[in-house]
């Protein structure tokens, strides 16, 4: 059984986990409940009410926070010639072809997202076992078609697009921000998020589709919301 440290187990008093919290209690209590010395993300953790096994209920997205996430992520691209000066252009970290194939074939990872030209993926198709979920994917919104919207990728991965995919357990984890930021931010986060999760869902899914919702910050205790709250807010 995993021990906590003092400062842990003090600040969990704070937290009735019977209790489920309005989205704006939680978000008060997850600032109040960080207790370590660097600034934490706070991360939503989201059960949906589908099954995991069925391709057709993969509940995936992405979608631009408001306030971004407090962290500017390292963005590659997979692209040659005007697509790769589009994307360094755009800010990307790193933007090429063969050799930065063979890059990543050979162990480097020094990324955050990776994004693609579309004209490439044939090539990139040898990293599918290397990367996994990792791999620019179109639903994920990371392979682009033209040197512009390769661009626009790269700029929005920057101010904070999230990309959110359930896993195997059917429950969606994603960083809406930091404990610094203020109330009002991390709350236009997350109502983006529900909203966006809500939009995703597929169609074939039945029944009642948001099981549950908690939210904690880094080393900090788990709060739970009221999902009908979360889903009046985001409405």
């Amino acid at each position: 059984m995993a021990r906590h440290s003092k400062r842990y187990l003090e600040a969990a008093k704070l937290v009735d986990k019977t209790q489920l919290y309005s989205l704006e209690e939680a978000v008060e209590l997850v600032k109040k409940t960080s207790q370590v010395k660097f600034d934490p993300a706070v991360e939503v953790a989201i059960r949906l009410g589908v099954d995991p096994s069925k391709g057709e209920q993969t509940v995936r997205g992405s979608l631009t926070l408001p306030h971004g996430t407090g962290r500017t992520p390292r963005v590659v691209v997979f692209a040659k010639g005007e697509a790769a000066e589009a994307a360094e252009a755009a800010g990307a970290d790193r933007a090429g072809g063969d050799d930065l194939i063979e890059a990543i074939d050979g162990g480097w990872s020094e990324f955050d997202v990776l994004v693609a030209h579309a004209s490439i993926m044939r090539e990139v198709g040898k990293l599918g076992k290397k990367l996994g979920p990792r791999m620019p994917n179109k639903k994920a919104g990371t392979i682009a078609a033209t040197p512009e919207e390769l661009g626009s990728i790269v700029r929005e991965l920057k101010s904070g697009r999230v990309e959110f995919k359930m896993d195997r357990g059917a429950v969606l984890h994603v960083s809406v921000g930091r404990a610094s930021f203020e109330t009002s931010q991390l709350l236009e986060n997350l109502d983006a998020l529900i909203g966006a999760v809500v939009q995703a869902r597929p169609s074939a899914a039945k029944g009642r589709y948001l099981i549950g919702i908690a939210i904690a910050s880094t080393m900090g205790p788990g709060v739970k919301i009221d999902v009908q709250d979360a889903l009046r807010r985001a409405a």
